[in-house]
């Protein structure tokens, strides 16, 4: 099989087992608490993080405190926030809804750019932020949402937000960290901070289930572990404007699993939804052409 086809299929699958958070996720909430589910992911997932460092011999470079203590919140933002905001926003509305809404992460983080950094858009941008805004709306307000609620959008919304910190506060590390030892770094931080928060979850241990159990160990191995792994195999392969094109698959993915998965009603609102975050996705990522040429694909921490 020719490289760039093998980084395509690598890549697509790494973004379907993102997908398939948002199912983990549901299943999840309903039988262990977030905060406690987050500290499981990651307890699980740190061993393995570490056995592929030492395999391939990543080291950590010398970091200082200013680095440090961005590490943290991103662990506490782009790692705990955003599993622990899926879980709660799950239990109020649907997988359909939150995949469409997880999907606008590209865009999401294009606007935090913007606010916080000052980035000037240029029109696609500024499209793309318009048609991601149209289909966050379409799912959050539809007439036929199938279950979905505004409080569990905005949940879901807010786990984006938290993501799109992490992706906005890489920019201030002044030392450059590898990527598979920052994930590392993320899945072993993320795990104290989750820990801290799960002792307060100690009264809700008990309607722990053994299908969101075993969910958590999927979410921990298949996505987290399995996924990083995927993309930056396939990110190998390929440039960086194709690999951020394949971020669109995850919130298509994450649609039909709801779907087929858990049975969940399609409405014409979420369908109009996942088209226009598709859309925005894809004019982003053709914006970053213009912007910077063929570059190797990256990404920060997997979700």
């Amino acid at each position: 099989m020719r490289r760039d086809l093998q980084g395509y299929l690598y890549l697509a699958l790494a973004m379907i087992t993102v997908g398939s958070t948002v199912i983990a996720s549901r299943i999840i909430a309903g039988g262990t608490p977030p905060f406690t589910a987050t500290a499981l992911r990651f307890a699980v997932a740190f061993p393995f993080f570490l056995l592929v460092t030492r395999w391939t011999r990543t080291r950590l470079p010398r970091l200082g405190w200013h680095d440090w203590l961005i590490l943290v919140i991103q662990a506490g933002a782009g790692s705990v926030g955003y599993t622990a905001l899926l879980i709660s926003g799950l239990k109020y509305t649907t997988a359909v809804d939150a995949g469409v809404i997880i999907g606008t992460l590209p865009i999401v983080a294009a606007v935090l750019s913007i606010m916080v950094l000052g980035e000037r858009p240029d029109r696609s941008i500024t499209a793309a932020i318009a048609l991601s805004a149209i289909g966050v709306l379409a799912v959050a307000f539809s007439p036929d949402a199938g279950g979905g609620s505004l409080l569990g959008n905005s949940l879901i919304l807010g786990a984006v937000i938290c993501e799109s910190l992490f992706i906005l506060l890489n920019k201030r590390l002044r030392t450059p960290i590898p990527a598979l030892m920052q994930s590392t770094l993320m899945t072993g931080i993320g795990f104290l901070v989750a820990a801290v928060s799960a002792v307060f979850e100690a009264g809700a241990w008990g309607v722990v289930s053994i299908p969101s159990l075993t969910a958590v160990v999927y979410y921990a191995l298949v996505p987290t572990v399995g996924g990083f792994v995927l993309w930056y195999a396939g990110s190998e392969r390929v440039s960086g404007v194709e690999a951020s094109l394949f971020t669109a698959v995850a919130p298509v993915s994450a649609v039909l699993m709801a779907f087929v998965v858990l049975g969940e009603a399609l409405s014409v609102y979420q369908m109009l939804g996942v088209a226009c975050v598709l859309i925005a996705v894809a004019s982003q990522a053709l914006s970053r052409r213009k912007q910077a040429g063929l570059v190797p694909a990256s990404i920060g921490e997997d979700n």
